[in-house]
């Protein structure tokens, strides 16, 4: 099965469903028996598969992780209750105190603010320019071991130089950890460009209906995990490969026990199945709605990678099967941000992306007002910056909307 779509819709018919159906059931249980003890205690050391505690193994979720290193191509994927979740497990399971990472500084506020507190308890990190290999590469120091890069910054729309970071990170022996939330598997291959680990909030378009929370790290295998200090002695079994995976699963899934619950997997893993086609449809629709906002007179700067005039235009052009589903933009100077907001009727005031439905929300009064004044403007988060989650709705009643809502104030 070659196919993007075909692959992720008969992904669980590739393994024995029970009794014949075409996707892998809930399976709602928290711990599982054994007719012989003996066998319990081989799949407690790993001498045998098979399942021993909902933690950290379930079969509706492990369907669900198959789906996933699928779709990105990888070898083995690990799911977690939420992206989040995903990204402070890999970290704890992986690095010790004093160890050093880089970090895009155009980075998720939640993401920004989880590096921070990292940074409190014996990590150190350093934030760098990710769209410059140059100024990630001025970052690194003795103590490095990771480089982690969002593909598309939210809400700005900064596009990683993936491939210069990638070879940057191949060169230098580095673990190479590329998010690949905002541009999902069908948009971009992060594989292709040396990553080590591939990071996917499943929340967004791989559930695609924001009805279930949940987030995956994947291993790609381009990594050697043989020459990695950080690699426990218990977890150094079968190929070096799968070290780091089996690491972050049994020994970070384990102790945090952010484990994805068997409902939610079986929401994300159905949603999935959509991805391609819904991802056709947003991405068009961004096209046509930043354009459209580019020439009205009461809109300012519009960012996505789309346009012309984007910084990354021919990076994305270049990396991307589609420039992605979000953009943002600004409105002119003494133009009421919160006017313009209220008279949106189609559009959804809503935090959250990569739903089917089309959200907007002011971002320096919510998702990063946390931040504060300096930290925004250092990222370049103007008081006025919208940021758009574009749906699958028909294109022109949301360029309808978007008129009626601008309509007194051009």
């Amino acid at each position: 099965m070659k196919g993007f779509t075909t692959k992720i819709v008969h992904s669980d018919r590739q393994d024995v469903i029970e009794h014949g159906s075409l996707q892998k059931p809930i399976h709602a249980t928290v711990a599982y028996g054994y007719d012989d003890a003996r066998d319990l205690a081989a799949v407690f050391q790993g001498k045998q598969p098979g399942f021993t505690y909902g933690r950290q193994v379930n079969p509706t979720v492990e369907a669900l992780q198959t789906k996933i290193s699928r779709m990105e191509n990888g070898l083995q994927t690990v799911c977690f209750s939420t992206g989040m979740a995903a990204i402070g497990t890999m970290l704890f399971a992986l690095l010790r105190s004093g160890d050093h990472f880089v970090s895009s500084t155009f980075l998720f506020g939640n993401t920004n603010s989880l590096f921070s507190s990292f940074a409190t308890q014996g990590l150190k990190v350093s934030f760098a320019d990710a769209t410059d290999v140059n100024a990630v590469a001025e970052a690194i120091t003795e103590q490095t071991k990771l480089v982690f890069v969002e593909t598309i910054a939210n809400p700005r729309t900064q596009v990683a130089a993936l491939d210069e970071i990638g070879e940057l990170c191949k060169k230098r022996g580095l673990i190479y950890v590329v998010d690949n939330t905002m541009t999902s598997p069908y948009l971009f291959q992060p594989g292709d460009v040396h990553a080590s680990l591939v990071v996917n909030s499943l929340t967004k378009y791989i559930g695609g209906h924001g009805n279930a929370l949940g987030g995956a790290i994947t291993e790609m295998g381009c990594f050697d995990w043989s020459s990695f200090e950080n690699i426990y002695a218990t977890y150094k079994t079968g190929a070096p490969q799968t070290w780091a995976i089996t690491q972050i699963k049994k020994k970070g899934l384990r102790d945090f026990g952010a484990s994805l619950g068997p409902e939610a997997a079986h929401h994300i893993a159905v949603g999935a199945e959509t991805l391609a086609l819904r991802m056709e449809r947003q991405c068009a629709n961004s096209q046509a709605m930043a354009e459209y906002l580019q020439t009205h007179p009461a809109v300012g700067p519009v960012y996505y990678p789309g346009l012309h005039d984007h910084p990354q235009h021919a990076r994305a052009k270049t990396l991307f099967r589609y420039p992605g589903a979000l953009f943002s933009f600004e409105l002119m100077p003494n133009t009421d941000i919160w006017d313009f907001l209220n008279r949106l009727k189609v559009i959804i005031k809503s935090s959250n992306l990569g739903d089917n439905r089309t959200l907007a929300i002011p971002v320096a009064h919510t998702i990063y007002f946390e931040m504060g004044p300096e930290r925004r403007a250092s990222m370049g988060i103007d008081e006025s910056l919208i940021r758009i989650s574009v749906g699958i709705e028909e294109i022109q009643d949301l360029l309808d909307d978007l008129a009626e809502a601008l309509s007194t104030m051009g």
